[in-house]
């Protein structure tokens, strides 16, 4: 390491001209922190999920990989122009203003939204759309292609080579952005566009302002404190409480921890609901007052399933049939079960809403209207002008939904559900390991599982928790398997780098409706009508990587499906995992 981490730290100090991150590196070599050195230079962050994730700190930059690839792939690309956003984060700003200058230096019109301004992610993408522009930029580092969501192949890789190549900074000079006519503020007219699109999704903005429920709302030290003001007031809602201590911007975070400081709040002003939405407001989360005083919150699939139902309930009273909904396959299965009741279109996708929202637009060249889509991880796509998630509008959605049940509580219409299309129930967490070979052991184990002889072929577990496996997915690169795609065997999903298994399990007898669904990868897990489980690797904070899975079972009976789930997780750990064997953490 030590020739290639000082060329790597040279070329840095020789071409940095930032005189704090500049230092921050001189800092480190002074100090001999090679390890964190080797993090920052040595190697390159990969676009993930949801673009390159990491902290905006000293480090390789990318603005003119981006740029060069963007001339070099999209038509008429520098008039056509790109869209760049930011928030309240630490050198978000500067982030912003560098890739802004890059493009204008290269005669590409650049729409710089949030200068001087905090606005939030979804931002973005409704500008790409909505202007035409090549490509979006979000701090992150987030990219949106010209179809206005987040970038899959062969893209990614082809701005990761880009990258490569264009690793010198021509200019840091930031003040052409001062002077020059490409540079285009225009986040006002942007943020009007997006009301206007937003107002489109009410159903009932004439009768909101006669709603007795009072809602608290915390933008988590965020940006969406001014953003859901303005939608409750074009909503015709009265005002919602603000938590003070949360709602103004702050990149440091200081009150999140729990229990969270906004219960206190919802409890002094007698609120039946609290709302959230994350720091860059792409996200909602929310939590119901009970009868005995006590708050539940919903989990993401439990709001996914509700903002299903609902949605699909107003596009069925507009006259809407022709309708679709997609999912990542790590969430629940109870769309699927109301697809099929329903009879409206519902289709899987990888995690990550760069493939929510391409999904999406594929089922539109079909002539479906994609009504809603989301995942797990508390995000949620609503309408078709923004293929990405979107926590105002979901906040927008809930909260129309629950005056339009009032007086019954949202728990109270999830338990209709529940009776209407089966009883879900998903579990999710996660085996440390800190070795990545013990990791591919414990899947290669899996693949090998029911091996009756030596050198015999990959046998994949045949039940689990006393119920038989009916189906096994394999998405890892260089196992790809389906079981149920004979005689080719091969999967309907794209692979994953990492390794991702996916068991579906259904009980037989008088019990054919208990079941669940497995999923094993180096990401996520979920169910349907069976017990889904999806274990998955990952890399959090940078530091040990997690076996993850989620896990849902499935059936008509509550405490049957308690007791399925309760002994898949045990046997999981135990038999498939080897948790004790292969010196596995728990959370």
């Amino acid at each position: 390491m030590g020739a290639h981490i000082e060329d790597l730290i040279q070329q840095w100090l020789d071409l940095d001209r930032n005189d704090v991150t500049r230092q921050e590196i001189q800092t480190l070599w002074d100090d001999q922190n090679l390890s964190e050195l080797q993090k920052r230079l040595g190697t390159r962050i990969e676009f993930g999920t949801a673009g390159l994730r990491g902290r905006m700190e000293a480090g390789s930059q990318v603005c003119s990989g981006l740029c060069a690839y963007v001339l070099q792939v999209v038509q008429e690309a520098k008039p056509r122009g790109v869209v760049i956003g930011h928030d309240h984060r630490h050198n978000s700003e500067r982030w912003a203003r560098l890739t802004a200058s890059v493009f204008v230096r290269e005669g590409v019109q650049a729409y710089l939204l949030g200068l001087r301004y905090c606005i939030y992610s979804c931002s973005v993408p409704f500008s790409v759309s909505t202007l035409g522009a090549a490509c979006g930029y979000d701090n992150g580092y987030k990219v949106y292609w010209e179809n206005a969501v987040q970038i899959i192949g062969p893209h990614d890789e082809g701005i990761a080579a880009a990258i490569q190549d264009n690793l010198v900074p021509r200019d840091w000079d930031m003040s052409i952005l001062d002077r020059s006519p490409l540079c285009i503020n225009n986040v006002e007219e942007m943020r009007r566009g997006y009301f206007t699109s937003l107002h489109h999704l009410s159903s009932s903005s004439l009768t909101n302002h006669a709603c007795p429920i009072k809602f608290v709302n915390t933008s988590m030290h965020g940006v969406s404190h001014g953003f859901v003001a303005q939608a409750f007031e074009i909503y015709n809602f009265p005002p919602f409480v603000s938590v003070p201590k949360q709602r103004d911007p702050d990149p440091d975070f200081p009150t999140v921890k729990f229990p969270n400081p906004e219960e206190k709040e919802a409890d002094e002003c007698a609120a039946s609901y609290v709302l959230a939405q994350d720091p860059d407001s792409d996200r909602f989360s929310c939590a119901e007052k009970l009868p005995n005083g006590q708050w539940k919150v919903f989990s993401g699939d439990q709001i996914g399933t509700l903002l299903a139902a609902w949605t699909l309930d107003c596009f069925k009273r507009s006259g809407e049939r022709v309708v679709a909904m997609v999912a990542s396959t790590v969430s629940s299965k109870m769309i699927g079960s109301m697809a099929r009741a329903e009879g409206f279109r519902f289709v899987e996708s990888l995690t990550g809403f760069k493939y929510i929202g391409n999904v999406a637009l594929q089922l539109e060249k079909s002539s479906h209207t994609v009504i809603f889509g989301y995942e797990e991880a508390i995000g949620f796509m609503l309408g078709s002008k923004i293929r990405d998630k979107d926590g105002v509008a979901a906040t927008m959605c809930f909260a129309e939904m629950v005056a339009h049940l009032h007086p019954k509580p949202a728990s109270a219409y999830l338990d209709e559900l529940y009776e209407k299309y089966g009883y879900f129930q998903t579990s999710n967490s996660y085996f440390i390991c800190s070795d990545p070979s013990t990791v591919d052991r414990i899947f290669a184990h899996l693949r090998k599982y029911n091996v009756e002889a030596n050198n015999g072929p990959a046998v994949y577990p045949k039940q689990i928790a006393g119920l038989p496996i009916t189906r096994v997915r394999d998405l890892t690169v260089g196992h790809a398997y389906d079981s149920i795609n004979w005689p080719s065997f091969q999967p309907d999903m794209p692979l994953s780098g990492g390794h991702m298994t996916t068991f579906w399990a259904k009980a037989e007898g008088k019990d054919e409706d208990l079941g669940i669904t497995l999923t094993i990868r180096r990401v996520s897990i979920y169910s349907h009508i069976y017990l889904y489980l999806i274990i998955h690797l990952s890399r959090t904070s940078g530091t040990e990587p997690k076996i993850k899975y989620y896990l849902e079972g499935s059936g008509s009976d509550r405490d049957s499906v308690a007791l399925l789930v309760s002994a898949v997780i045990e046997e999981l750990g135990r038999d498939w995992m080897e948790v004790e064997k292969n010196r596995l953490l728990l959370p």
